[in-house]
This record gives structure tokens, sequence and C-alpha cells, in this order.
């Protein structure tokens, strides 16, 4: 592909994804004014709510922003995300990006590992059994992942707690760092590895049964191809089968559904960081919600649908970089 149809091909998909993003800014901002409940519940108590005199809650509400009229606060908020203005939370009381800011980085310190592990083991696990495809140990593992697959995280979570924490005393259950810690280097390193071993197992395990189930579905399908079957009349080794005619084929839509994960997982968090009463986003979510705290609400939404649109359009422009075939595609689409 030349690099003025990379350009051209590339810019088309920023324009659908800018769109992706006004709509999805739009509901970001509806769902959280949908849901029952109101903020200066929690902000004061409902006892002393209705103590309030209605100048009293007048005035609240003026210095929360929530006077405004819906289409003054949408504009208002519109205009903020473009200036990286959030707002500041109801419950901490302090800039929305200030509070993301220091949440985010122990979300990634989970996604990220936990990625990795998830798509090598279902990887190479499901590659495994697609070869052994019939036999009793490609029944067992494809056994094994669905059953896996079926489980809740949240329910693997307290599992991998009462086994390895309450049981075993292996690991801690719940933090990111000892109460009251205070020592530095490589002390706090290794309580903050220990504090991540389970919420990254509980993340692997519940993820890795998709990429199993992907990976061996595409290496069956690459195993019939003609080009393999000729391969192995041929006399082809096993390795050589495996590894430099099947599975490099068979990855591409793995390669996509692992592009597409790293959003997706951000937002999967949610579950497993208040299971580990863990101080990442997917904790902050939770807390938002039961606070009914608008603006972080919207914060942390924001976080996850720019994650999700980004992911995309990560596998959108990678995608004919792995594969021949879509690379003359839109080589042909772009001809004159």
């Amino acid at each position: 592909m030349s690099g003025s149809g990379f350009s051209a091909a590339f810019g088309k998909k920023l324009i659908q994804y800018v769109l992706v993003l006004a709509v999805a800014l739009t509901i970001n901002f509806a769902l959280p004014r949908l849901a029952p409940g109101d903020p200066l519940e929690f902000f004061f108590g409902e006892t002393t709510i209705n103590e309030l005199t209605p100048e009293q809650r007048q005035q609240v509400e003026r210095e929360l922003g929530l006077d405004r009229s819906l289409w003054q606060q949408y504009a208002d908020f519109m205009t903020g995300v473009f200036r990286f203005d959030l707002g500041s939370s109801i419950k901490y009381g302090k800039p929305v990006t200030e509070v993301l800011a220091d949440r985010l980085p122990w979300t990634f310190l989970l996604v990220a590992p936990s990625l990795v592990l998830s798509a090598v083991i279902g990887i190479a696990i499901g590659a495994y059994a697609a070869w052994s495809r019939g036999k009793r140990r490609d029944l067992l593992f494809l056994t094994g992942m669905l059953t896996i697959e079926s489980i809740p995280g949240f329910w693997i979570g307290m599992l991998l707690i009462a086994v390895f924490s309450v049981s075993l005393g292996w690991f801690p259950s719940f933090g990111a760092v000892p109460i009251a810690f205070s020592g530095g280097g490589a002390d706090y390193a290794l309580a903050v590895l220990k504090h991540m071993t389970l919420p990254v197992m509980t993340i692997t395990v519940a993820t890795v049964g998709g990429n199993f189930l992907l990976t061996r579905s595409s290496m069956l399908d690459t195993l019939g191809q003609d080009y393999v079957l000729m391969a192995e009349a041929k006399g082809a080794s096993k390795r050589s089968l495996i590894f430099n005619h099947a599975l490099r084929n068979a990855l591409l839509p793995v390669y996509t559904h692992i592009t597409m994960s790293l959003g997706i997982l951000v937002s999967g968090a949610v579950v497993v960081e208040t299971v580990f009463s863990y101080p990442g986003v997917g904790r902050l979510l939770y807390e938002s919600v039961i606070a009914r705290d608008y603006p972080m609400m919207q914060g942390v939404f924001l976080i996850i649908t720019l994650g999700v649109i980004a992911a995309n359009l990560l596998a959108d422009v990678t995608y004919p970089l792995f594969d021949p075939r879509a690379r003359q595609r839109k080589q042909v689409e772009e001809s004159p």
C-alpha cells in the first residue's frame, strides 16, 4: 500500500471514530442522569438533606453545577472534554482528571500482565488442542476451557481468595499496598507485586478461555487448508506445520481479538477490582455509581470509551500490516 493510500484510509477511519466518540460522549453524559438517585443524598445523607431549606439546596446545587439545565450541563461537559477539564468530583472534592491520574496506573498494572498471560496461555493451549483434535487431550482442554469460560469473574476471584489468601496465606486479599506501609524501593515493589497477584490471576483465568476457543477454532480451519495439507504431504515436520504454516495464519483473528481486548479489559476490571478492593479505575467507577458522582462517572466512562475506540482503531490500522490479503484488497479499493 502506498503512503498516500495508507494516509487516506487512516483518515477515513479517524473520521468514523470521531463520530463514534461524539455519540459515545452524549451517551456517557446521559447515562448517569438516567440512573435513579440524587447525588445530594450521598453528599449530605438522606436525613440531613431533608432538613435543608430550599435556599440552601439551591446554593449547594449551584456550587456543584447541578442548578443548570441539562443542555447547559451537556455543553459544559463537551467543551470540558476538549479542554481536558472534566470538572470536580462530588465524592472526592478534587478534579476528576487528578483522581483518574491516580487510579489509571493501578488498572494498567493489572490489565497489561493479564492480557499477555491470557494471550500466551490461550494461544499455546489452543494451538496444541487443535493439532490434537479429536483426541483425549483435546476434549480435556476443550471441556476445561468451556467450564472456565462459564464461571463469573467475581466467583473466580472469591475462590482464589479462599484458597491462596485465607487457607494458605500466601497473598493478601485486598488493596494495592499494605495499610500504613512506609517502605520504599524493592520492599514497595514486592508488596505491590504480592497484592496484584490474585487480581491478575483472576483476570487471566476469566479471559483465557476466549483466547483458547478462538485460537483452536482458527487453527482447525487453517489446518484444513490446501497449502497445509500439501506441506504435510511433502513431509514437512510437525513443528514446521504448526508454526510456519498453520499458526502464523491462524493468529490473524486472534490478534484482532486481543487488540480489541485492550479497551474491553479496562471496563471488565470493575468486578475484579471491587472484589479485591483494588484502587483502580474499575473500583472508582463502582464508588462513583454508589455516590451518584456524575462528573466522576462521566470521566471513567470517557476513559473506557477512549480505550475501546483506540483499540478498535489500532486493530483496523495494523491488521493489513499482518495480513497480505487485506493489503491487496485495500490496494484494489484505492486504485483509480
